[in-house]
């Protein structure tokens, strides 16, 4: 059985393009997770922006939009991470809890395609200077 998920790994990681989409039922069992994680960053960002004592009420008040929109975002998540076939190293990065090469992709594909953008105008920008751009 090892052998057979080790040749299935090589052959994913040989050729990213032809076995688009084949971990796609894991990204989708993931998408409970990954919406909780963009809801409390929303969140997150969103109390960051009142004065320390609002904070809080910002934040309560939050919940509803940010649950709203992290759907659609998981969703493009996983769509983008199954069309490019980056769905090994984007969950290997999840499940350290950081954004990698493969996130920073996929993450740009769906920006581009959230705020109606041709992906090649994000490509070339790093992902930090487009998260400081939408803070501000």
């Amino acid at each position: 059985m090892p052998t057979a998920l080790l040749s299935i790994a090589c052959l994913a990681l040989a050729s990213p393009a032809a076995s688009a989409g084949w971990l796609a039922p894991v990204l989708q069992m993931m998408q409970p997770r990954i919406e909780s994680r963009l809801t409390d960053q929303c969140r997150q960002l969103i109390g960051r922006q009142g004065e320390a004592p609002l904070e809080s009420e910002l934040s309560k008040l939050a919940e509803q939009p940010c649950r709203s929109l992290a759907k659609p975002v998981s969703t493009c998540l996983i769509r983008e991470t199954s069309r490019t076939g980056r769905e090994l190293g984007v969950i290997s990065e999840l499940l350290t809890g950081r954004v990698g090469d493969d996130a920073e992709v996929v993450i740009k594909r769906c920006l581009a395609s959230l705020l109606g953008l041709q992906e090649s105008n994000l490509r070339d920008l790093p992902l930090q200077d487009l998260l400081q751009r939408w803070r501000q």
